[in-house]
């Protein structure tokens, strides 16, 4: 039993059970599009959990989001990811201690660690527009990037360095980058950067790859 006291948003199936998947939220903190992101998610059979590592703080503005990224202790974070997968692998609604997970940008890098940390769980990673330049090795999951064309963010070289790290390690992965797209191309409420099309594609890659793996 864990004493882990959830802080987030926790969604189920219509069926009451189902595969568990983490989301991993952007620098923006759990927001609205988040939350929603774990009813659709839920919508497709699967049982949700997304940590609030803001604990309620929200950016509207890169601003916002910088400030809050920079008072963020990162050890602390990847703590508290680590007990909510741990959480989530033992509900009793979650039909298999197996995971998947989901991480948007800052929540990419947290996902790809937390394959590193809990292979023993982490079976599948979905990183949208982030990386982590680590040693894969002792990590047993399958990977899906999804990655933008014009990234001000995240260099194409380091989505390169990631790719080689997860082939070195021997993982099967797949990284798709979407053309004529940004950083945060995925979040609807990103007005400045939100590609219907590009991003439809990625949830439809993303629901396949979660039900294979």
């Amino acid at each position: 039993m864990t004493t882990f006291q959830p802080t987030g948003c926790l969604e189920h199936p219509s069926t009451g059970q189902g595969p568990g998947v983490l989301i991993l939220h952007a620098w923006w903190g759990l927001n609205p599009f988040f939350r929603d992101l774990c009813k659709r998610l839920a919508g497709e059979g699967f049982v949700v959990f997304a940590p609030d590592l803001y604990h309620g703080q929200i950016a509207r503005t890169i601003d916002e989001a910088t400030q809050l990224r920079s008072k963020l202790k990162q050890k602390e974070a990847f703590t508290e990811i680590s007990a909510a997968a741990e959480y989530l692998s033992a509900l009793e609604t979650t039909t298999d201690k197996n995971l998947g997970v989901i991480g948007f940008s800052l929540g990419a890098r947290f996902a790809l660690e937390l394959s590193v940390a809990k292979p023993e769980i982490i079976r599948a990673v979905v990183a949208f527009y982030g990386n982590n330049n680590l040693d894969y090795s002792p990590a047993q999951a399958a990977y899906l990037g999804h990655f933008a064309e014009d990234d001000d963010w995240v260099a194409a070289s380091g989505v390169k360095k990631l790719e080689k790290s997860l082939r070195a390690a021997g993982r099967p992965m797949i990284f798709h980058t979407y053309p004529g797209t940004g950083h945060w191309f995925f979040e609807q409420d990103r007005s400045d950067a939100y590609n219907a099309p590009a991003a439809q594609l990625a949830w439809k890659r993303t629901i396949e790859f979660l039900k294979t793996h």
